[in-house]
């Protein structure tokens, strides 16, 4: 199964230097029953997005907990074995970003990692004022809102695993 883990450059960064992801259990998103009845419309391609846009709002929640860091989003995208990959399944209630929230209960290696995701350096003013904005927007301001979705306006950019640690800070 595809999974998209949300991270840091200094999450790449370990990730490197262990060639895994982990420990587990890792939050990760991917395209579950939950996301496929909420997006029922969409065709693989586009519930592989959605599945990796709120990994990259993970990511986002993961620079506002650690504001020292550079402020660009990392997603990495994974294959591992359906068995190891958990999820709500059918709660129609969850928010857009949880239904698409799985847990993978054992650390990814590095083989398993398919490509990774990483907002360009000209995104870093935007991503690092919504991360600043992100407990507001939680609250419910809408300025704050507005300011989060600033950040979904750059799109990530791909990158092969043998790139990846051209990346790291």
């Amino acid at each position: 199964m595809r999974v998209y883990l949300p991270s840091t450059l200094a999450g790449l960064a370990r990730l490197l230097e262990a060639r895994e992801a982990g420990p587990a259990p890792l939050a990760a998103y991917a395209v579950t029953p939950g996301l496929r009845e909420w997006y029922a419309g969409g065709d693989l391609e586009e519930l592989e997005y959605a599945a990796m846009t709120a990994a990259a709002r993970a990511s986002l929640r993961l620079l506002a907990d650690a504001p020292g860091l550079p402020a660009r989003r990392v997603v990495l995208a994974a294959e591992v074995p359906d068995q190891q990959v958990e999820w709500a399944r059918g709660d129609a209630s969850l928010a857009d970003d949880s239904r698409a929230l799985v847990r993978v209960t054992a650390a990814v290696p590095w083989q398993k990692i398919a490509s990774g995701h990483v907002d360009d350096p000209d995104a870093e003013a935007d991503v690092r004022a919504a991360a600043g904005a992100l407990s507001a927007a939680d609250a419910g301001d809408d300025d704050a809102r507005f300011t989060v979705d600033g950040a979904e306006g750059h799109e990530l950019m791909w990158y092969a695993t043998q790139e990846l640690g051209d990346l790291t800070i």
